[in-house]
């Protein structure tokens, strides 16, 4: 039985705000995988991505998943790609289950477009960029079960992942 819960999906879905109030309910540790790395690099997301590319952050996120699949009793809120990568989904499966927040690509935009750290929308029309992201992430997303995140508080998100768990 997985003794963590993963939460996946496209930025601005709410996987921080939503990850916060289970591991609460649950009484269980959080862990954000983006603010994991942050805190352990000493530099910002944007920072990491213009001086070492995003290759070498993407090397971070592989340690972080490779050292929390080795944990239990977590939530864990991971990076919009993270689980993108099969090595770094199946670590953190083994000990997990996960669930990816979606939302609709203009919410996610309201939800973001003030936020200055997602060096992937640094465009001219972040909009496009969200769709198109969206798009070629769809498939690998489809692969875990869908909790839809618009309209809804974080505490109705929360409860339908505990429902969809068998808590």
């Amino acid at each position: 039985m997985a003794t963590n819960i993963v939460l996946t999906g496209f930025m601005g879905t709410g996987k921080t705000t939503v990850g916060r109030l289970l591991a609460e309910r649950l009484g269980w540790a959080f862990v954000d995988t983006d603010e994991l790395i942050v805190a352990r690099d000493g530099r910002p997301i944007t920072d990491i991505f213009a001086q070492d590319g995003e290759l070498f952050f993407r090397e971070l996120e592989t340690a972080v998943s490779l050292e929390l699949s080795e944990q239990s009793h977590l939530v864990i809120a991971t990076g919009g790609r993270l689980m993108l990568d099969p090595a770094n989904a199946e670590a953190l499966l083994r000990n997990g289950r996960a669930f990816c927040l979606t939302a609709a690509p203009d919410e996610i935009l309201r939800r973001i477009e003030d936020d200055g750290r997602r060096p992937l929308l640094n465009v001219p029309d972040p909009a496009r960029r969200i769709q198109e992201l969206l798009t070629k992430r769809a498939q690998a997303y489809g692969r875990y079960p869908q909790i839809q995140t618009d309209g809804k508080t974080a505490e109705e998100v929360v409860d339908e992942i505990l429902m969809a768990n068998g808590d």
